[in-house]
C-alpha cells in the first residue's frame, strides 16, 4: 500500500514539474533569445527564416484550442466527427458580423475598453472582442446541439458520414447566402482587439494592432488555458465519466442509467464552444473572413492532431495541435530550405505535405497507436493486453 501511495505521490510530483515547465515555456516562447548568427538565430520569432516565427506560434495556439474541442467529442465521448470545421466557420462569421462595418445600415459602436460604450456612430456593428468571443461560443454551442440532435442517434461509420455532410453543407450555405456572408468576397476588415482596463498598464496600448502577434499570442493562450482547465475538470467529473462510459460501451452505459442523447449533446456543445472561440479569434488574426478558408481539409488536420497527440488526453491534444500546425506552416519549409542548402537541390517539400501526414499516421498506427501522450485508461488497457499476451505465450492463465 505504501509503495502504491509513493508511486502516486511521485507521479503527482512529476506532473506538477512537467506542468510548471510547460507553462514557463509557453509564456516565454515569443521571447526566446536570438543573435545575428549561430544556433539561436534560427529560433528567433521575428526572423523570417526562423524555425519559430511568431505568426506560426500564434496559429499553433489556435489549432491547439481546436484540438482540445475536438478531443472532447472524439477522445472523451468516442464520437467520430468529420465536420468540426463547421463550428470554426460559425465562430469566425459571428466575429465578422459583430466586429466590422458589414451591416452598413446599422449604426452601433461598442469599441473602446473591455465593455465601454464610446458613443461614436459607425456603420455596422462594432462590439468589443471580449463580448463577441462569448457570443461566438454560445452560438457555436447552439449550432452543435442543432447538428447533433438529429445525427447522434447514429453510430460509427454512419455518424462519420453525416457529420462529414454537415461539414460540407454549411460552407456551401455560407458561400451562397451572399446577403448575409458576402459570398466568396468575404467580410472585412475586422476591428482590433481592445485591451480594456489593461490599457492603463505600461506596455499596453488601447487596442492590439494587426501585426502585434505577441499580444495576440497571450490572448489566445488565456483561452487555451481556460479550455484546458475546463477539459480536465469535465474529464474527472460526472459528465466526463459518462462520456467515457459511452466511449467504452454504449449499451452498458445506457443500462447503467446514462442518458445517451443528453450526454452526447453535451460533448458536441462543449467541443463546439472551443471551435467557436477559436474561430472568432482567428478572424481577428487574418482581419478578413472568406468562406473558402473553411474546408474539409481543416477538419482532417484537427482530427489528425487529436489522434497523434493521444485521444482522450488533454495535454496530448495540445501537443498534437501544436506539432501539426508547426509542421504545416513552418516545419516543412524550414526543413526543405535546410536540405536544399546542404544538398544543392530545389525540392519543395510543401507540395508533399499530405504524403508526409499519411506516412506519419501509418507509422503512428503501427508503432504507437495510442498517440504521443496516451490517456491513462488507454495506457492501462494496453499494459493489460500486453500482460495477458505475455501470460498466454508463457502458457499461463491470462
Amino acid at each position: 500500500m505504501n509503495t502504491f501511495r509513493e508511486r502516486l505521490a511521485g507521479l503527482g510530483r512529476r506532473r506538477l514539474i512537467l506542468g510548471a515547465v510547460a507553462v514557463m515555456v509557453a509564456l516565454l516562447l515569443p521571447h526566446i533569445p536570438s543573435s545575428d548568427a549561430g544556433f539561436f538565430s534560427t529560433f528567433s520569432p521575428g526572423n523570417s527564416n526562423s524555425i519559430l516565427p511568431i505568426f506560426t506560434i500564434v496559429l499553433c495556439a489556435v489549432y491547439a484550442l481546436f484540438a482540445l474541442g475536438l478531443n472532447v467529442v472524439v477522445g472523451f465521448a468516442g464520437l467520430l466527427d468529420l465536420g468540426y470545421v463547421a463550428f470554426f466557420l460559425v465562430g469566425a462569421y459571428v466575429a465578422a458580423w459583430l466586429m466590422s462595418g458589414f451591416f452598413y445600415n446599422v449604426k452601433f459602436s461598442f469599441l473602446s475598453g473591455a465593455f465601454k460604450f464610446d458613443g461614436q456612430e459607425q456603420q455596422g456593428i462594432h462590439l468589443t472582442f471580449w463580448l463577441v468571443v462569448i457570443i461566438a461560443a454560445v452560438v457555436a454551442a447552439l449550432v452543435g446541439v442543432v447538428i447533433g440532435a438529429p445525427t447522434l442517434r447514429l453510430k460509427s461509420d454512419y455518424l462519420a458520414l453525416v457529420t462529414l455532410g454537415f461539414g460540407e453543407i454549411l460552407p456551401e450555405v455560407f458561400r451562397n447566402a451572399e446577403p448575409l456572408t458576402n459570398g466568396t468576397k468575404g467580410i472585412g476588415p475586422l476591428d482590433q482587439i481592445g485591451t480594456g482596463p489593461l490599457a492603463i498598464l505600461p506596455g499596453f496600448n488601447k487596442r492590439i494592432g494587426p501585426s502585434d502577434y505577441i499580444a495576440k499570442y497571450y490572448v489566445i493562450l488565456i483561452f487555451l488555458a481556460i479550455f484546458a482547465f475546463i477539459s480536465v475538470r469535465l474529464r474527472d467529473g460526472k459528465l466526463g465519466r459518462a462520456w467515457m462510459a459511452i466511449r467504452e460501451d454504449e449499451l452498458a452505459a445506457s443500462l447503467m442509467g446514462v442518458p445517451l442523447m443528453k450526454t452526447k449533446l453535451w460533448s458536441y456543445a462543449v467541443g463546439a464552444m472551443a471551435g467557436g472561440v477559436g474561430g472568432a479569434f482567428y478572424a481577428t488574426i487574418v482581419g478578413t473572413i472568406n468562406v473558402d478558408s473553411f474546408t474539409f481539409q481543416l477538419s482532417i488536420i484537427i482530427l489528425c492532431a487529436v489522434i497523434l497527440g493521444g485521444m482522450g488526453n488533454v495535454w496530448g491534444a495540445i501537443l498534437g495541435g501544436t506539432a501539426i500546425t508547426w509542421v504545416n506552416y513552418t516545419g516543412l519549409i524550414w526543413v526543405g530550405r535546410s536540405f536544399n542548402s546542404v544538398a544543392g537541390t530545389k525540392v519543395d517539400l510543401v507540395k508533399y505535405q499530405f504524403g508526409f501526414f499519411g506516412l506519419v499516421l501509418v507509422l503512428m498506427m503501427l508503432f504507437r497507436p495510442e498517440g504521443f501522450i496516451p490517456a491513462a485508461r488507454s495506457k492501462a488497457v494496453k499494459q493489460s493486453d500486453e500482460a495477458a499476451r505475455a501470460a498466454e505465450l508463457a502458457g499461463g492463465t491470462p
